[in-house]
């Protein structure tokens, strides 16, 4: 019988901690306590890859397409970028949490196809709301998936991305006919109301968590509206 082995946790800034569980072939992330179940788990990331190859589908053909990963999770989103981008691409990822880079070094890693190796990938140790206000017109794809999305947010700092203010900070942070897509567990009317607000037009993308059926999350994909930048 498959039993969860903790392998290892890694504090959160709010308190508490996310921990990191070996169950017979996969592996899991939960909150410490058990509190709201799985996160994250590596047998289920169809929606993680369709948040890594949707934008980066529509962005591959620019002369040097540079991207922008917020939270590294498992690694599957940041997998999907790399699938669906060129040799001459820049891959940036912002991840809070030194613990979850050195899973993805480590035991993840493999899971992945160790898609920190490549060279094409830039990862940094830092809030991804400082990479987006330091950099203007830096990236051509933004992809979000920093919590369970708007309206699941397990920690309190990441609120402020969500809000229009921080969304046109994303929008700054976009090239011209750049790409924002955000990942959700959830759908959420009122945060499709924010991305207009912010000068987005959206799409509300389901998508499944595995294969083709059962628990469905929500991608959006948005643009900047003509004149908004």
């Amino acid at each position: 019988m498959k039993r969860f082995i903790l392998l290892d946790t890694t504090p959160l800034p709010d308190g508490g901690a996310l921990c990191l569980f070996e169950y017979g072939e996969d592996f899991v992330i939960k909150l410490e306590g058990g509190k709201g179940g799985q996160l994250m788990n590596t047998r289920t990331h169809g929606s993680e890859d369709a948040l890594g190859r949707i934008p980066c589908q529509k962005v591959s053909s620019r002369a040097r397409p540079r991207v922008l990963i917020g939270g590294l999770g498992m690694g599957f989103t940041l997998a999907a970028a790399l699938q669906h981008l060129g040799g001459n691409a820049e891959v940036v990822v912002a991840e809070l949490l030194p613990g979850v880079i050195e899973w993805n070094r480590g035991p993840l890693g493999e899971k992945a196809g160790s898609p920190l190796s490549d060279p094409r990938t830039q990862v940094v140790n830092q809030d991804v709301a400082e990479l987006l206000r330091n950099e203007p017109g830096g990236y051509d794809a933004i992809m979000l998936d920093i919590d369970n999305g708007p309206e699941g947010l397990t920690q309190s700092a990441n609120s402020w991305l969500y809000s229009v203010a921080g969304l046109r900070t994303c929008g700054r942070a976009l090239r011209p006919g750049g790409i924002l897509a955000v990942w959700s567990a959830s759908a959420d009317q009122r945060f499709t109301s924010d991305l207009r607000k912010a000068g987005f037009v959206a799409e509300e993308v389901k998508v499944y968590a595995h294969g083709n059926r059962g628990t469905r999350h929500t991608i959006w994909v948005a643009q900047l509206s003509s004149g908004a930048h």
